[in-house]
């Protein structure tokens, strides 16, 4: 296949940003990147814009992506609109990708941004309603009831306030995927929240930058067994963008080869109508086989990773899925301190989204952000040193058991 490169990457702080709109805030992490890349914007053939909330919170239900890109002047170029829930910037960069790889580009932009913290908590929180089907909502609920029903959540361990309808989700797959299956403990889950929140430690982009123990993360206010406050993502704003080129493009524009980091492999999977139990065709599982295979690598040569853990439990659903440890091993695994920096394989050293924040639509983008800079030893005290293959997972959404999409890509240094 034709060589891909991303050539410059950009991102704002995730966090609250009530002083920007999200104009602003897709400005600073495009003109970032163009930065980053030495790149005129007058060299971008095509831009893919990932956004889910807009609509919801603002009335912008269409032409999201001309709104925000056409007045920093890529004008007159074809500009994609993506939606996939968490994974929307996932997509977004598959597709510039896939454009690139086509021969219809030879450079291309792949933007992410959200805007969704608000004061109204109830629209808030409804914001995340639609990210399974809505004609099925009950049939939902009942059925990840039934999963992990004989782990009995201890009285006093759901919060009386209002959160996201996702955590129950999570809480479901944690009690039936990883406590009844695997053994897996609650400790173990804060052990991986107690590393991310560390990591954030030295993001200066990260939303919380608190360093957390095991013990205070079992001890804080509950949101639904398994899960405690400091397990979950918090709701974030930000923007995250990529250049990426062909490798007639690196040469055409002078990129800088030496900051150039390969697209080993980029590949997106929808779910399947699986039994809760065919963990064989879980689509995060499927996704990580053909990118593994795309790139020529096993998970053994992965040296890095970025995984979606919009709660602790997804953190380990997926590393069990990509088949980055035994069956069964993803708990001891984060609390023998494996996946903390220094350990075996570091994951999230950005701190992750329990830490770094979770902008929905800029989320993809913003876990591929961390690991090129990681690639290129830019880390500071969180840099994985030697870093040289890097994966990235990151899902979307709702399918009865499983995400409704996931995005994995692996890149290497060029």
């Amino acid at each position: 296949m034709e060589n891909i490169y991303i050539v410059g990457v950009g991102m704002t702080p995730f966090g609250r940003h009530a002083d920007k709109t999200i104009k602003q805030l897709t400005a600073s992490a495009v003109e970032d990147a163009l930065r980053d890349a030495g790149c005129d914007r007058k060299w971008v053939q095509a831009a893919f814009y990932g956004n889910c909330t807009q609509g919801h919170f603002d009335g912008q239900h269409m032409i999201r992506g001309q709104v925000a890109l056409l007045p920093l002047g890529f004008d007159s170029i074809p500009i994609f609109n993506i939606e996939g829930a968490c994974a929307s910037s996932s997509h977004a960069f598959n597709l510039a990708v896939t454009q690139l790889r086509g021969g219809a580009a030879d450079v291309a932009i792949a933007v992410g941004a959200e805007k969704m913290f608000s004061k109204d908590k109830a629209k808030m929180f409804s914001a995340f309603e639609s990210a399974w089907d809505v004609e099925t909502f009950e049939e939902n609920k009942n059925y990840l009831a039934e999963m992990g029903k004989g782990i009995v959540p201890p009285p006093g361990s759901q919060s009386p306030n209002p959160y996201s309808p996702f955590m129950d989700v999570y809480a479901a797959l944690g009690r039936g995927g990883l406590m009844e299956r695997f053994g897996i403990t609650q400790r173990q889950l804060a052990a991986v929240s107690s590393k991310n929140h560390g990591h954030s430690v030295h993001n200066e982009r990260s939303q919380y930058r608190n360093a957390m123990t095991i013990e205070e993360i079992l001890a804080a206010p509950p949101i639904t067994y398994p899960i405690t406050l400091p397990m979950c993502s918090p709701i974030s704003d930000g923007a995250a963008a990529a250049i990426l080129c062909t490798e007639a493009g690196l040469k055409k524009y002078g990129f800088d080869r030496k900051r150039a980091v390969k697209v080993l492999a980029s590949v997106v999977r929808s779910a399947s109508a699986r039994a809760a139990d065919d963990f064989d065709k879980g689509c995060t599982h499927l996704a990580g086989k053909a990118a593994f295979e795309q790139a020529g690598i096993s998970p053994k040569d992965v040296d890095v990773a970025e995984i979606h853990d919009a709660t602790a439990i997804g953190e380990l659903l997926a590393v069990e899925s990509l088949g980055l440890c035994e069956p069964g091993d993803s708990g001891a695994m984060a609390e023998r301190g494996d996946t903390t920096l220094g350990g075996k394989l570091p994951i999230n050293p950005s701190g992750g989204l329990e830490s770094k924040g979770h902008p929905i639509g800029a989320t993809g983008i913003g876990q591929i952000f961390e690991l090129v800079e990681q690639l290129r030893g830019n880390c500071g005290k969180r840099q994985v040193e030697g870093a040289r293959i890097a994966l990235q997972g990151n899902g979307g959404g709702l399918w009865r058991v499983e995400e409704s999409t996931e995005h994995v890509g692996i890149f290497g240094l060029a």
